[in-house]
């Protein structure tokens, strides 16, 4: 007697697409409803992506906040490729947009290849802590938990954007990472932003970060910290030592806008491990004083290091001036 042919089930068919658990994904589509039901690409492009679980799983949550979403990439191939593309491949990009279900728009239409000049980054970020991105030194509305929410909000959102771009194939491997590196500056801006704003007169002295390492060569990746060395000077008829004591004070601040666990989370550690001395030595220097260090003590590491300096944030005249010095001795050395 011959074998009787077993009926395929819908479990069974989605577990032979590369889904772990089919039974579990019939029924998140199922709960997704018509919409989802008369999408014959909707399935195709789930499968493709590198968790097929996690897709559907933060689609679902997505679309119980917002159903509009499921028409959207019905229409739009290119939004359907990469918001599913993400949600395949971060658990924590799909929460942030499950959380902010407005922020899926940005993947879709001709915004979705459109990359983003690093000033056009750093002001979309200021705004974000209420700072007026066209003052010399911008300040925001505050230093609270609303404030640094903001921040991490409009970071992730570009954050999303860029990972979009990226897994779709339509951004390099060196326009991401130098995306990367202009976000963190952006980020880092705002930071300072928010530190000025816990003082009553930051303005009494000049403040510069320098990116060193991955962000100073515009080389970040997604999962890194951010390193920096700071330098300072005092304006006209201040103090040099109060001036040193308050830009320490703004760039942990700074340090702190970035770093602070909120309701958001964090946006990554910077470290300032790279300064003279290390951690033994003052977080913030004048230029004189970090060119007294580089003539008499530093390593050829150190020197090394400085290669990948670049003004990021804050003062960028003064950090200009202090890559330009610092060139002069990595040459010599």
């Amino acid at each position: 007697m011959g074998a009787v042919p077993r009926m395929q089930t819908t479990a069974g068919r989605l577990a032979r697409l590369g889904f772990a658990d089919g039974a579990r994904a019939g029924r998140l589509l199922d709960e997704l409803g018509s919409e989802a039901a008369g999408d014959p690409g909707l399935l195709d492009s789930l499968v493709a992506t590198a968790d097929p679980d996690l897709a559907l799983t933060s689609l679902n949550r997505l679309a119980a906040s917002d159903p509009a979403v499921l028409g959207a990439l019905r229409s739009d191939p290119g939004l359907r490729a990469r918001l599913l593309g993400v949600l395949g491949v971060s658990a924590a990009l799909g929460e942030h947009v499950v959380r902010h279900p407005g922020h899926w728009r940005l993947l879709g239409g001709e915004q979705a290849l459109r990359r983003p000049a690093g000033q056009e980054l750093r002001a979309e970020l200021l705004r974000a802590v209420g700072a007026e991105p066209g003052d010399p030194e911008p300040r925001a509305a505050g230093s609270g938990t609303a404030t640094l929410v903001a921040l991490r909000t409009a970071y992730r959102g570009r954050l999303l954007h860029l990972a979009a771009r990226d897994l779709a194939g339509e951004a390099s491997l060196t326009e991401v990472t130098a995306e990367l590196s202009d976000l963190a500056g952006a980020a880092l801006e705002a930071g300072l932003a928010v530190a000025r704003s816990e003082h009553a007169d930051p303005g009494v002295v000049r403040l510069a970060v320098i990116g060193m390492g991955k962000c100073g060569a515009r080389e970040l990746n997604y999962i890194s910290d951010v390193d920096v060395v700071f330098v300072a000077e005092p304006r006209e008829g201040t103090d040099e030592t109060e001036a040193l004591r308050l830009a320490a004070r703004l760039a942990q601040g700074m340090m702190r806008a970035c770093s602070a666990s909120t309701p958001e989370g964090s946006l990554w550690e910077v470290d300032a491990a790279l300064r003279p001395e290390g951690r033994s030595g003052p977080l913030v220097r004048t230029l004189a004083s970090h060119q007294v260090y580089y003539r008499r003590w530093a390593k050829t590491w150190e020197f090394q290091a400085l290669l990948k300096a670049r003004p990021v944030a804050g003062d960028l005249e003064l950090g200009e001036r202090y890559v330009s010095a610092m060139n002069e001795l990595v040459w010599q050395a």
